[in-house]
C-alpha cells in the first residue's frame, strides 16, 4: 500500500491506495485547503497562518496514514516550497512531525503530472498536450503515450494570480479591467512556450487541477458536455463569473470553497487556451498524485 502527499500552493492532498496490475485502487482520498502560497507572490514568505494550517493538515494526514499498512509514502513540495524564503523552516517543522518532504523542480512536477494523466488514457500513439494549473505554477507537457517530448513549468498560478489581480474588488468595472490585465499577463507568460508547441500539432489537449475541475463542473452545469471545457463557453460566462465573485451571486456548479479563485482560475485558463489556440480542452481527473503512485510502484523513493 502506498501514500502520496501533494503539498500544493492552494491545497494539500493525500491519496492512499494499492497498485495492482498497473492500476490504482484508491483506499482513501482527502484534501484540505491550506493556501500555503497565499501572499507569497508579494511577501516572499509563507504567512504564519498558512504555516500553521499546513502543519495541522500534515498532522491529520499522519493520523490517517497510521490506520493503514503503508509500504511507502512520498510527500512532495511544489511551487510555494520552491520559492518561499521560509520554506526551509516549514520542511524542518514537517520533519519534526514525522513527514519528510522532498521539494521537486517544476520540470519534475510536470513529468509526474504527465505520467498521472497518461494512466487514465489509452496508449494509441496520439500526440497530446497536458497542462496542470496549480496555485503557484502551471506545468505544461507535450508527449505521445509514455514519451515526453517537451516539459515546462510556468510561473502562473490561481493563488498568485488572485493575490496579484483580484483582491478587494468593489465593482464590475474594476473586475473587468483586472480580468483583461490578468488574461493578458497569463498569455504573455504562456507565449514563451506556446509558439514552439503549436508547431507540433497535437491531436488532443487535457487539463487537470482543482481550478480546472471547478470550471469543468460549472461548464457541465450550464449544459456544455461532460468533462470538456469550451473557450467560447468560458468567454460567454465572463459576466456571471464577475457577478459571482464581486457580489457573491450564485453560479451553478461552483463550490463555495472555490469562489475566491474563480476569477483567477478563469483568467488563467482563458489565457492558456487563447495562447495555445485551443477551442476545447478535456478535464483529466488524474495528475500529480497518480503520477507519484506510478513512480513509487516502479522505484524506491524513500
Amino acid at each position: 500500500m502506498y501514500a502520496a502527499i501533494d503539498l500544493g500552493s492552494n491545497s494539500f492532498h493525500l491519496l492512499i491506495g494499492d497498485w495492482v496490475d498497473g492500476q490504482i485502487t484508491i483506499v482513501e482520498r482527502c484534501s484540505e485547503k491550506v493556501q500555503l502560497g497565499e501572499g507569497v507572490s508579494k511577501t516572499g514568505v509563507i504567512s504564519r497562518g498558512s504555516f500553521k494550517k499546513g502543519l495541522d493538515c500534515l498532522s491529520n494526514f499522519t493520523e490517517l496514514m497510521r490506520k493503514y499498512p503503508i509500504r511507502e509514502y512520498w510527500a512532495l513540495g511544489t511551487n510555494t516550497l520552491r520559492v518561499a524564503e521560509n520554506a526551509g523552516d516549514f520542511l524542518s517543522a514537517s520533519q519534526a512531525q514525522g513527514i519528510q518532504i522532498r521539494v521537486i523542480s517544476g520540470i519534475q512536477e510536470a513529468i509526474l503530472i504527465y505520467a498521472g494523466v497518461c494512466l487514465n488514457l489509452p496508449k494509441d500513439g496520439r500526440l497530446r498536450l497536458a497542462a496542470d494549473i496549480g496555485g503557484g505554477s502551471t506545468e505544461v507537457v507535450l508527449g505521445r503515450d509514455d514519451q515526453r517530448i517537451i516539459a515546462e513549468s510556468i510561473q502562473v498560478g490561481s493563488v498568485s494570480w488572485r493575490d496579484t489581480f483580484f483582491l478587494d474588488l468593489r465593482s464590475e468595472i474594476e473586475a473587468n479591467k483586472q480580468i483583461d490585465l490578468a488574461v493578458r499577463s497569463a498569455k504573455n507568460e504562456f507565449s514563451k512556450i506556446s509558439s514552439v508547441l503549436k508547431e507540433k500539432e497535437w491531436a488532443e489537449a487535457y487539463a487537470s487541477s482543482g481550478t480546472v475541475k471547478m470550471l469543468m463542473h460549472i461548464s457541465n452545469e450550464h449544459g456544455f458536455g461532460s468533462d470538456t471545457i469550451s473557450l467560447n463557453f468560458l468567454l460567454e460566462l465572463r459576466l456571471k463569473i464577475i457577478k459571482a465573485s464581486v457580489y457573491g451571486e450564485p453560479l451553478n456548479g461552483l463550490k463555495e470553497a472555490r469562489r475566491d479563485l474563480l476569477l483567477s482560475g478563469w483568467s488563467i485558463l482563458v489565457g492558456f487556451m487563447q495562447s495555445f489556440e485551443i477551442l476545447e480542452i478535456q478535464f483529466s481527473p488524474f495528475a500529480l498524485r497518480e503520477g507519484m503512485f506510478d513512480f513509487m510502484a516502479k522505484n524506491e523513493v524513500i
